[in-house]
């Protein structure tokens, strides 16, 4: 055996450094801070500086397509880049510049290009992660790695939401950004705290074990992975979702606005669900290795459509925020199993991120349709109905993994036939 082969075929957990672990649970942690600055503050603050809503719903579109349009090229570039920590502190820098524009210069062109620099991090901040995650402990150690880092994550953006909650009504919604950029210090210290070496590139990619240079692995043609069965079943389940998904809570919050203190209720509506990921991914990522990802993928699912059908049902404000925990659920399952099947059914292919970028383009086009559909519904047909749309696509989405997805984890039978 030679030596590149044996460094390939040791377990990744025995040879990865404790010091570079615990920098990537910091580095979850932070980097839900730094991002937390360029969700729905972007809109407050460029509201209250007097830009129109139109102008506003420029940038915000620039920047969501942008994002579409890097996922697939970024998706290669991880692939073919030895060091993702390079990539990944690129991005970092990228968005703190951007959050230092938006609070220095707020006025229509600086505001343009801070949003687009936004999507294009955006393409490959999250996919990198899970290329290093993946780099540090492997196939085998995948579930529970990604359980640990939706935990901190999701605990990161929860105190980073607060923290900028306080700034901007104690200061200004200027000082939200300042912050944002801030948190871009310690999330590159936690950075540095992953050893190069531990992140191995042939596994960061989902390359196979064999007699190669670790720096030069084989790979499938791109045209394998794009036409990969499941990979698309499970990009049709992703779509489906994130198009109900993504419209539901702006659908509540348009019924909230005809209520008093609805501020209050909003915000734990967006709090509550993150609790629920704090307490659940590590849950989904154990029970991905014993149970298998397809069960907990239909629960992520099929938590969805009820969650429409409370919404539809009820305008009492303790069942809505009662309904959200469910919203927690699906967060839970499909944060943790989305880079875990992909780096099923791509393992070794050496595509791993390819197809990471591909599944985010499909995610990002259901999404960007979800509000535009389901507004022209809501308008037309009013709220409920819109509701009823959203349960309906929702319960397409738990048909079609009912009906089509396989279960993608390797199970020791088929590993034993394959080793003889």
């Amino acid at each position: 055996m030679t030596t590149a082969e044996s460094i390939l075929l040791v377990p990744a957990e025995s040879r990865v450094s404790e010091r570079s672990l615990r920098g990537l649970d910091w580095l979850n942690f932070f980097l839900a801070g730094v991002l937390t600055g360029f969700g729905p503050f972007v809109a407050l603050y460029l509201a209250g500086g007097g830009w129109s809503q139109a102008e506003i719903g420029f940038i915000l579109t620039a920047s969501g397509l942008v994002g579409l349009a890097v996922q697939v090229p970024t998706g290669e570039l991880l692939d073919s880049l030895r060091s993702k920590r390079l990539v990944f502190a690129l991005g970092i820098s990228m968005v703190a510049w951007a959050a230092v524009m938006l609070g220095l210069w707020p006025r229509f062109t600086p505001a343009l290009i801070a949003e687009i620099l936004s999507g294009i991090t955006g393409g490959f901040i999250g996919p990198a992660v899970a290329a290093i995650s993946l780099g540090l402990v492997g196939n085998e150690g995948l579930p529970e790695r990604l359980g640990r880092n939706q935990r901190f994550a999701a605990i990161g953006g929860f105190v980073a939401a607060g923290l900028m909650g306080f700034l901007g009504y104690a200061f200004s919604n200027r000082a939200i950004f300042f912050a944002s950029a801030a948190l871009a210090v310690p999330t590159l210290a936690a950075l540095a705290g992953i050893r190069g070496d531990d992140v191995h590139f042939a596994r960061a990619c989902g390359a196979p074990p064999g007699s190669y240079h670790p720096s030069r692995p084989p790979r499938l043609s791109r045209s394998l992975i794009l036409t990969n069965s499941r990979l698309l079943i499970f990009a049709a389940c992703v779509v489906l979702f994130q198009l109900a998904n993504a419209s539901a809570l702006p659908l509540v919050s348009e019924e909230l606005g005809r209520v008093p203190g609805s501020s209050l209720v909003l915000s734990a509506l967006i709090f509550v669900p993150q609790i629920v990921v704090a307490a659940l991914a590590p849950w989904v990522g154990r029970k991905a290795r014993s149970w298998g990802r397809r069960p907990l993928l239909m629960i992520g699912l099929g938590a969805l459509p009820i969650r429409a059908a409370c919404f539809a049902f009820t305008h009492n404000t303790s069942w809505l925020v009662a309904a959200q925990l469910l919203d927690g659920v699906s967060g839970a399952a499909m944060g943790v199993l989305t880079p875990v099947i992909i780096a099923d059914v791509t393992k070794g292919s050496g595509r791993f991120n390819l197809a990471q970028g591909v599944v985010g383009t499909f995610s990002g086009i259901g999404a960007a349709l979800s509000t535009t559909l389901s507004g022209y519904v809501a308008q037309s047909f009013g709220n409920r109905v819109g509701f009823y749309a959203i349960m309906g696509v929702a319960a397409a989405g738990f048909a079609v993994c009912w009906a089509f997805m396989p279960e993608t984890k390797e199970m020791p039978a088929a590993r034993t036939q394959q080793n003889r």
